[in-house]
């Protein structure tokens, strides 16, 4: 079964570039202009405003607007968000760990139905 859980969706596809991620390491701190984001990196100016749409709409950042600028900021709820996804998915990791130490300890090794005993063999 596969549940579909299209903000947290979101939230890793925005997470899986590299750009994106530095820029939200950058805005972290403060508000930067979507045209300074854009003489950080060796990528045009549409190319970064894109990066900072995918990451809008994941709700990693926020933009507003002063004047004839766009500035991002990160969201630290956001983060917050995919740490909690991610710890999540390790506490389930860790159960079946755990579960699996514990059927690979059992005396006899993690219990088997027997085989039915052959009638008319001496071996």
């Amino acid at each position: 079964m596969v549940v579909e859980d299209e903000p947290t969706d979101r939230l890793f596809h925005a997470l899986a570039d590299a750009t994106r991620r530095d820029i939200l390491r950058r805005s972290v701190d403060g508000e930067l202009s979507v045209s300074r984001l854009a003489e950080l990196y060796p990528m045009s100016f549409a190319a970064v405003q894109k990066h900072v749409a995918v990451l809008e709409r994941a709700g990693l950042v926020s933009k507003t607007r002063q004047g004839r600028e766009q500035l991002v900021r990160t969201r630290p709820d956001a983060v917050r968000r995919a740490r909690q996804a991610l710890d999540h998915l390790e506490s389930l990791w860790h159960g079946r760990v755990d579960r699996m130490a514990d059927l690979l300890a059992e005396p006899e090794g993690p219990r088997t139905r027997e085989a039915p005993e052959r009638k008319g063999t001496d071996r």
